[in-house]
């Protein structure tokens, strides 16, 4: 199989984020089949949406270039969640988290399956996730929007953020100050 592009989404406000961060971060580099790319810079983000008085997350955004399959990397994303800690609650959505990890990209595939949806249909409202993925690839091209990373940003901090078709709408829209 040939090597692919794929960014994944970081986020901890849990049990030391800082320490979750550098643990994702050293878990992806030895992924299987995967070579670290690069990471952004992570940097503090209010939480958006969830419950009321949780902490701030910790953001940063990954890029790896892999042989494993949509599936796979996904299945190992999870592994690394669940290792570190994470216990998935479907009752609280946007809820804290000791490290949240989401496949943003995969190629300029689109993969919309009962378990997977990529590109992650949330990603072009979310400051959190945008502007990490900007100081790692500007000129990415979004597969569905056909906008650059960098043009889905602006986008954002105008007001006029690009929506994924069949998302409902951006309950979660984020602040872009």
């Amino acid at each position: 199989m040939t090597p692919c592009d794929a960014f994944i989404a970081l986020g901890s406000n849990l049990c030391d984020p800082p320490r979750q961060m550098a643990a994702a971060i050293e878990a992806l580099k030895n992924l299987p089949q995967t070579n670290l790319v690069a990471h952004a810079m992570p940097h503090w983000y209010a939480p958006v949406g969830g419950p009321a008085q949780q902490a701030d997350f910790l953001n940063s955004v990954a890029h790896v270039l892999t042989t494993l399959s949509p599936e796979e990397l996904l299945s190992m994303l999870l592994e690394i969640e669940t290792r570190q800690g994470r216990i998935r609650r479907r009752d609280e959505r946007y809820g804290p988290r000791i490290i949240d990890l989401d496949l943003l990209f995969y190629g300029n595939l689109v993969i919309n399956t009962p378990s997977m949806r990529v590109p992650h249909p949330r990603l072009a409202i979310r400051a959190f996730v945008l502007e990490p993925l900007n100081s790692i690839a500007p000129d990415w091209i979004h597969p569905m929007a056909g906008l650059t990373v960098a043009e889905l940003l602006r986008k954002l901090k105008n007001d006029d953020p690009w929506i994924y078709p069949q998302e409902e709408s951006p309950i979660c829209k984020p602040s872009t100050t």
